[in-house]
């Protein structure tokens, strides 16, 4: 019995033996572990994650501008909902484009003006060589009636001094006061044809004594016979704003030299780009919408085709409806809808002369938000600023080096920006990441893959702390 207790009491301690050193090289192991670790620059101890559903993610200076990461401070703001639809910039009708026709039938013989050109008001244009007959026949006739009142005129003088002799009987003389008339009248009516033909007045009194015209100058129209008033136009960036001097640009020219022209022909189109429209179109179920925001007078923005560079400012005033056109198109089933826009320019010179670059140009295109609907008290971000998993939808709160993904309800998105309720998950004065949120999603989701606690600030001395 004690050899047998004896051999108990050996194996006992062995095995007690055995488990001591067992645990002891567990120990060591971990031991060794953390202080590799530590070594490398591992991992330290973290502090408990946030409590508020938040979940942090380290992101180092580099990979931020490497990212071109910004953030911005968030405000309540009412938002506008709108609808996409497309748009065009067009003439204004009867406003625009001007033709100048010729006023008799001639020969161009000069032309003074070509596409391109800056046209003053009441600057020549082309010059005709007249080869109208009845012009030349009105021309003949004035100067006949105008000498015929003379020679009446002058035997009425004469006849006055044998009528108050008694040599002469009153009555002729009446019958030459009416003779007088009569020649009056058609003077009149002559210089009024030619006038009407484009015939200045001072070149009609030269017909009147007997200069008769084989040239004609026809001018552009004066700036009294615009229907809309001078705009103040804004220049270029680098150009101080001032009003730009009335002026025509000539658009088209439909004659060249030696050619015949017959009275009322359009020799050129001018063009004033100062006041343009946009024409945008909608499908008739976007009607009501487009009535409401015209009736509300919502501001509406404008998307165009081709980027104009930097060097052309901001437009002044919102774009606001003026009117809806109340047809249906046939074809494409849509209606249009109009905005006025003012132009903007840009000067240079060529050979002394100035010459305009316009920026809005008819017959681009461009695409209008319209807004139809109003929501106060909410927050607006880029559309890049949020990111979506499923029903759920984040930002990114920047917490001093970290960036704290949150969940937000979104309320509604466009083609550019989401609009979050204000209900006190974020708060006003809130730095967000303004874009790169899928980016930074997924440098989390790398962190969470890793083990790697994400809640901590590293300060240059090697003390951390948790995110506040």
């Amino acid at each position: 019995m004690t050899r047998r207790k004896l051999l108990l009491n050996v194996a006992f301690g062995l095995g007690v033996m055995s488990l001591g050193a067992g645990m002891g090289v567990i120990i060591h192991n971990r031991w060794q572990a953390r202080r590799t670790s530590e070594a490398a620059g591992g991992d330290r101890p973290s502090s408990p994650a946030p409590q508020d559903g938040t979940t942090p993610v380290r992101v180092s200076a580099e990979a931020r501008k490497n990212m071109g990461l910004t953030a911005k401070s968030l405000q309540p703001t009412t938002y506008f909902r709108k609808i996409d639809v497309p748009g065009v910039i067009t003439d204004r009708p009867g406003i625009s484009d001007r033709g100048v026709v010729a006023p008799v039938t001639g020969i161009i013989t000069q032309i003074h003006a070509y596409p391109g050109n800056t046209v003053a008001p009441n600057a020549p244009l082309f010059s005709l060589r007249l080869v109208s007959e009845s012009l030349h026949t009105s021309q003949l006739e004035l100067f006949k009636a105008t000498k015929e009142i003379e020679i009446a005129r002058q035997q009425k003088q004469r006849l006055e001094d044998l009528a108050a002799a008694g040599g002469v009987a009153g009555a002729r003389l009446i019958e030459l006061d009416n003779q007088i008339q009569r020649m009056e009248v058609n003077v009149q009516a002559y210089r009024q044809d030619l006038q009407a033909r484009g015939f200045p007045k001072d070149r009609i009194d030269m017909v009147a004594r007997g200069e008769f015209l084989t040239e004609i100058t026809v001018n552009a129209p004066g700036e009294k016979a615009l229907q809309v008033a001078e705009i103040a136009l804004t220049g270029a960036v680098d150009q101080e704003p001032r009003r730009l001097p009335f002026s025509f640009e000539l658009q088209q020219l439909n004659v060249s030299l030696g050619k015949q022209v017959e009275a009322g022909e359009v020799l050129c189109i001018l063009a004033d780009h100062r006041a343009l429209l946009i024409e945008g179109g909608g499908f008739k179920k976007d009607l009501p919408l487009i009535q409401e925001a015209a009736k509300e007078r919502y501001p509406i923005e404008v998307s165009f085709e081709v980027s104009e560079g930097t060097d052309w400012p901001a437009l002044t005033e919102p774009l606001r409806i003026e009117h809806v056109a109340n047809l249906i198109d046939i074809a494409s089933r849509t209606f249009a809808f109009y905005l006025p826009l003012e132009n903007q320019w840009q000067a240079y010179d060529v050979d002394g002369r100035e010459r305009l670059i316009w920026r809005f140009r008819p017959g681009d295109r461009v695409r209008l938000s319209v807004a139809v609907a109003e929501i106060e008290n909410v927050f607006v971000i880029p559309l890049a600023a949020l990111v979506r998993e499923g029903p759920e939808a984040f930002v990114f709160r920047q917490n001093g080096d970290l960036f704290d993904r949150v969940s937000v309800h979104l309320l509604h998105e466009d083609s550019t920006s989401a609009v979050i309720a204000n209900d006190g998950k974020l708060r006003k004065g809130s730095f967000i990441a303004q874009n790169a949120a899928a980016s930074l999603n997924r440098v989390l989701k790398a962190q969470l893959a890793s083990g790697q606690p994400t809640n901590l600030h590293v300060h240059a001395d090697g003390t951390t702390h948790a995110a506040h």
